[in-house]
């Protein structure tokens, strides 16, 4: 099936435009590229936490020990989140001629949805300090997967429609 905008209702046509939703046809990412930035995602994502992990419990000595910087707490949930990205970046750049900068904004809005727990398990009394850098955790987890999917599985050019 070839969706065109023009296939959804004429009152979403304005929303889809200003979002660049289009279905303009490009070149792919091949699955290797993909595959390639997703585990770069996932990897480097895991790396920087752990580093993230060791700073926090280096400048703030009370967060020695904080459940959730056990390497197991915060890697199953990294692995999902990435790996949720890594799954969404062939969609997007299915339906837009601009997928970067869809996929920004897409990420921008999930990292914001991602900080909630961050702010709700501080407000249930965890300490700030760890929270702090639960908080860098999930920002360097998000800039780490888009710099790899833009960079390593990108968009080419249009192709031509046969």
């Amino acid at each position: 099936m070839n969706l065109r905008q023009e296939s959804f209702p004429e009152f979403l046509q304005p929303w889809l435009e200003r979002i660049h939703i289009d279905f303009r046809p490009h070149r792919q990412p091949s699955t290797y590229e993909v595959l390639f930035a997703t585990v770069t995602a996932v990897i480097g994502s895991l790396i920087l936490d752990a580093i993230l992990v060791k700073i926090g419990e280096t400048v703030f000595p009370k967060t020695v020990g904080y459940a959730h910087f056990q390497f197991m707490s915060y890697a199953k949930l990294t692995v999902i989140g990435v790996l949720g990205a890594c799954a969404g970046w062939p969609i997007v750049t299915r339906i837009t001629s601009q997928p970067k900068w869809l996929f920004l904004r897409m990420a921008l809005v999930v990292t914001i949805v991602l900080l909630l727990p961050d702010l709700a398990i501080w407000a249930l009394g965890q300490p700030g300090a760890a929270v702090f850098v639960l908080v860098w955790m999930h920002l360097a987890i998000a800039i780490i997967t888009y710099l790899s999917l833009v960079i390593l599985a990108p968009v080419r050019g249009a192709r031509n429609r046969n």
